[in-house]
Parts: C-alpha cells; structure tokens; sequence
C-alpha cells in the first residue's frame, strides 16, 4: 500500500498559513476517512441485561416525576461511540421508557422516526396521529418524523417499552428538534383492525387515503401468528423471519431503520450473512444466544445486544423444547437507499 505524507511531515510555518485559512490537507488523514477493505466502526458488540437495568429503571420512578422528566428513560448507549452520545450505533438510539399508572407523558412531535416495542405491563397507551394505541408485550408502535405522540396509563402496574430512534443521524445532519402541543382528541378506529389480513388492504373508492403511515400498530399476536404459520407452512425454512411493512406500499414502515420479528425453532442455530448495516437484537420470548464475531451473549426475557456492521452473526435458541422470539431493528433501509447496502 502507497505510505502517505504525514502531518509532521509538512513544514509548521505552512501548516499555520492552513489553519489560518480553515484549510486541512487530506492526505495525512486520507486512510482514517477511507480505511481499506471494511470501515472505521465505533460501534461495538454491546448486550444490556433486561434484569440488571430494571431495577434502575423502577428507581428512577420513584426520584424522578414524570413532570420533571417529560420521558422517563434510561438509554442504552454504546461505549464505542462514547455514553454522552447516547448512540446504540451509528444511525440507532434505544432507550427504555417507563410509565407508570396515572401517569401522562405530554404530546409533541419531533423530527427523529421513533418506534416503540412493548416490554412488559398493560393499561398503558399511546395516542400517535389521534390514534390511540394500546400498548401490549410485544407490540410494535411507530411515532413517525413530525405526528404528535403522548403516552398514558389506565393501568395498576409500571409499563415499560424500548424506544429505537433514527436520532443519531437526524442529529448529525442539524436537522433534531421537537415542537410541544397539546393533549389529542382521539379520533375513531384502529389501522390495524383494517389490514388484519394479508394481501388485502382497504379500496380507496371516493378518496386515498392522505397519511403516510397508514398503520402505526403492529399487534404482537399477529406477528408472532405469521411466524408460527410460516414455519409450519415451511418447515425447511431456515430463516423464519418477518418484515414490519406499509400496508399499503410494501416498503419498510419507516423510511431509514427496518424491523422485524424473527422466530428460532427449539435448539436451532441461525448464521447470518455480514452485512454493511448495524443491528439489533431484542428478546420477546424465550431465550436465546447471539454470537457477534467471537463475543456471545446469552439473551433472556427482554434482554437487548446490538452488533456493528460487518461483522458476522450467529443466533442460537437456547431451550430444546420451546420457541424463542426476537425483535431486530437495523439500518438497512438507510444504506439501500444511500447505495451502501452489502452482504458479504
């Protein structure tokens, strides 16, 4: 490989006329910005135990009101990239979010694409686009960039959901910020009552229908439904996994991070393909193993762990009598449509 010139190399009165001038020479650094063969990833293998931080979570309840918190949650950030960052990876937050019952989390709207993954607990509920949304273990939620969301419950009991977030990059580009509101009137029927069924969506017959995201939830017990059928269906199947899609697109259900739900027979051992996007890995039921290159974390109940891009990823069901059911959010949407998507 050609030996680069090296800062030290230039003389100091020049390199002072550079400074001088907001100018950098790019050939010291030219490997660091385009290192050969794979990326520079901040992003590390990194595994967040449901059991271990709960706790903390229940106590932050008690020191913190939701009036002086607004959301109250703990981040679960990536050392790579430095815990002040708040970044799961480089285009992904994660956060868990507690409510707890009587409590309300304002409205407003933010730029960020935010998700909501149900942990535990019920009687909580969410109001996106007036909306209102029931939160249960393993539904899926969408916030999307710019539609007013609040939180409340009716519930007796905490309730607890992993937030995913595109902030990192809306944050990077300048563009992050939230605009506060008031509370929503609730507009009548639920999207997901309207594409319960599979290949079939509502006839636009007067009017289409304006909203972008025509349905914001995704009802664990039809997820976890399809997967069961698919396997049943396929039993050769290695990878039995499903996309969360627009209902009336077919494209991913946000724009820049992909989610689905995957399911491991008992005893089964999955290898993924390495690919250019960051993923991860949230545990809905069962227990599982994920191996990232050669750190392995052994997921139970909720549990969460992300691995970088690039690198190669073996998933293991941990029980050889019982079905084990992951959440994955990555970032593939973003690399397809920047032209950076690869497997290798």
């Amino acid at each position: 490989m050609l030996e680069l010139g090296r800062l030290e190399d230039l003389p100091q009165a020049y390199r002072d006329q550079l400074q001088a001038l907001n100018l950098v020479p790019l050939w010291p650094s030219l490997r660091s910005v385009l290192p050969p063969d794979l990326p520079t990833r901040h992003t590390r293998p990194i595994h967040w135990s449901y059991q271990a931080l709960r706790p903390l979570l229940m106590q932050a309840g008690e020191l913190t009101p939701i009036e002086k918190a607004e959301r109250r949650v703990l981040v679960l950030a990536n050392p790579g990239h430095g815990l002040e960052k708040m970044q799961a990876s480089a285009a992904m937050y994660l956060g868990m979010q507690l409510l707890l019952p009587g409590e309300w989390a304002p409205c407003h709207h933010h730029t960020p694409n935010a998700l909501r993954m149900i942990v535990e607990g019920e009687g909580a509920w969410t109001t996106v686009d007036g909306e209102k949304c029931p939160m249960r273990r393993g539904d899926l939620i969408l916030t999307p960039t710019g539609l007013w969301h609040e939180h409340g419950h009716d519930g007796d009991q905490p309730v607890v959901w992993l937030d995913v977030l595109d902030l990192p990059l809306v944050y990077f580009l300048e563009a992050s910020y939230h605009v506060e509101g008031q509370r929503q009137r609730v507009a009548p029927g639920h999207a997901e009552r309207a594409y319960a069924r599979g290949g079939v969506v509502p006839t636009r017959v007067f009017q289409r229908s304006r909203k972008a995201y025509p349905m914001l939830r995704y009802p664990w017990v039809d997820a976890r439904a399809a997967l069961v059928s698919l396997a049943e269906d396929q039993p050769d199947l290695e990878a039995v996994q499903v996309t969360y899609v627009n209902p009336e697109t077919g494209g991913d259900a946000q724009n820049i991070l992909g989610f689905y739900a995957l399911m491991l027979r008992p005893g089964q051992t999955l290898r993924l393909p390495a690919r250019s996007p960051a993923t991860v890995f949230h545990q809905i039921e069962g227990e599982s193993e994920v191996t990232v290159d050669t750190t392995t974390f052994a997921m139970d109940g909720a549990d969460t762990c992300c691995a970088p891009g690039f690198t190669s990823i073996a998933l293991r069901n941990r029980s050889a009598k019982e079905l084990a059911f992951l959440f994955v959010a990555d970032e593939a949407p973003l690399h397809r449509k920047l032209g950076l998507y690869e497997e290798r």
